[in-house]
């Protein structure tokens, strides 16, 4: 298969894609919180986000299939993952946070099937999770804070016959990296050129032999601490522990024998230009929020002058435009069909804006993050806390008519180290035993 740019596949690729989908689903049901059945989504997410820490599935023949514990954090550039990375609260719920990750080289297909399937597994978990796309290169904090100390994708990918060699059957190929960030560190691959340099960051220089860490005049204590930690992680995957390493310091002559060798590589030590390139950061403050409507898979922009909850109906799917992000907003009452239909919506908005860098995140009705509510001029207090307890309300009732025990998840009962019960998407209780 060809790989083509990370993003959404065409209109074509993506109908035929839904279309498929909808063939192996039921008919036509009435709108609605519990209308989506289990038929409706891949076998693949069947038990997902039941307990503590990551799960990771990679899109293989357009299907999700389970990556294995050990293989967590090795990425592959021509291919697409979903990743989710579920949280234990204190009272014993869960919080689910879902991402998919699409490579520089992975095809139009894969990265299509991957934004589909994310929004399965979210119905899976009970439509609760926020939904956040993931661009190699581009990343969310939160998505490179689950792997320490870094990813760093590798070539190849199941498409292209990628098969797993051994470190000591590799050729090793000479790689410059430039990291980035005090906390959460962004490392990326760069040309390995001496026009690649700069003051401001810290560059990794992995050779066969040795591995060298370029600290630039500008940079910190701490992005510097950083680094070290992913030279440590180079040193320890692709040299089996057993290299060398040296720091080289920015403005430091040849008398340094280790600044000599370093340079040598480069053929020879010349300064670095003052005025470096910055790249963009993504952000753009002065772009106006822009609500659209999904009708059918097309976007139809709300006349407002002012955005306000009252805007968003629960029976349509939103997007709302803010320049660097691109918020998907799902009604409660939407079908599974109609949140598929958003999220492509969103992928081709970005395509046709030619806007590699801005991140898409997708939130279900009720769940909405404390930026996306900050977009709006009037978003209600106490809508949170008045359908939580609706739903409670809800919950206790039918547990109590089909003869459960209610004090589990009664408002008063004392929080115990179990976790709570739970409904899944189809209605059926989990955790639970009769009396």
């Amino acid at each position: 298969m060809a790989a083509a740019a990370p993003g959404p596949a065409s209109k074509h690729t993506f109908s035929s894609l839904l279309k498929q989908k909808s063939a192996k689903t039921s008919p036509p049901r009435s709108r609605g919180t519990m209308a989506i059945s289990m038929r409706d989504v891949d076998p693949a997410f069947q038990g997902a986000g039941q307990k503590d820490g990551l799960e990771i599935w990679r899109i293989e023949k357009l299907q999700a299939v389970p990556v294995p514990r050990e293989s967590h954090g090795k990425f592959f550039a021509g291919d697409s993952y979903i990743i989710l990375k579920t949280t234990a609260r204190k009272n014993g719920s869960f919080q689910h946070d879902i991402h998919y990750w699409l490579g520089k080289d992975t095809s139009q297909d894969e990265s299509g099937t991957a934004a589909i399937k994310t929004v399965e597994l979210d119905v899976a978990l009970g439509g609760r999770g926020v939904q956040y796309r993931e661009v190699q290169g581009n990343e969310t904090e939160k998505f490179l804070s689950y792997f320490k100390p870094c990813i760093i994708p590798e070539e190849g990918g199941i498409a292209s016959g990628f098969r797993h060699t051994e470190i000591n059957e590799r050729e090793h190929v000479t790689r410059l990296f430039v990291c980035r960030g005090k906390h959460t560190v962004h490392v990326k691959e760069v040309p390995f050129a001496r026009s690649s340099l700069n003051h401001d960051d810290i560059f990794i220089l992995d050779t066969k032999s040795k591995i060298f860490q370029f600290n630039g005049s500008n940079s910190s204590i701490q992005e510097r601490a950083k680094a070290l930690e992913v030279v440590q992680y180079l040193k320890d995957t692709n040299h089996e522990g057993k290299c060398d390493v040296a720091a080289v310091e920015d403005g430091k002559l040849m008398a340094d024998a280790d600044a000599g060798e370093f340079w040598g590589l480069f053929g020879g030590f010349a300064p670095l230009p003052r005025k470096t390139f910055s790249e963009p950061n993504g952000k753009d403050t002065a772009f106006p929020p822009k609500l659209l409507w999904v009708n059918k898979g097309q976007t139809v922009s709300v006349d407002c002058e002012v955005l306000t909850k009252a805007l968003l109906d629960s029976t349509k799917c939103y997007l709302l435009d803010c320049g660097s992000e691109i918020y998907v907003w799902m009604g409660r009452e939407t079908a599974l069909e109609d949140r598929k239909q958003a999220g492509l919506a969103a992928e081709e908005l970005l395509r046709e804006g030619d806007r590699p860098k801005s991140h898409i995140i997708r939130l279900m009705e009720g769940f909405e993050t404390v930026i996306f509510r900050s977009k709006f001029n009037k978003w209600p207090k106490k809508a949170e806390a008045v359908v939580s307890d609706e739903s409670r309300g809800k919950v206790a009732a039918l547990l109590k008519r089909q003869g459960f025990n209610v004090k589990a998840v009664a408002k008063s009962a004392p929080v115990k180290e179990e976790p709570l019960p739970q409904i899944d998407c189809t209605g059926n209780l989990q955790g639970l035993a009769r009396k």
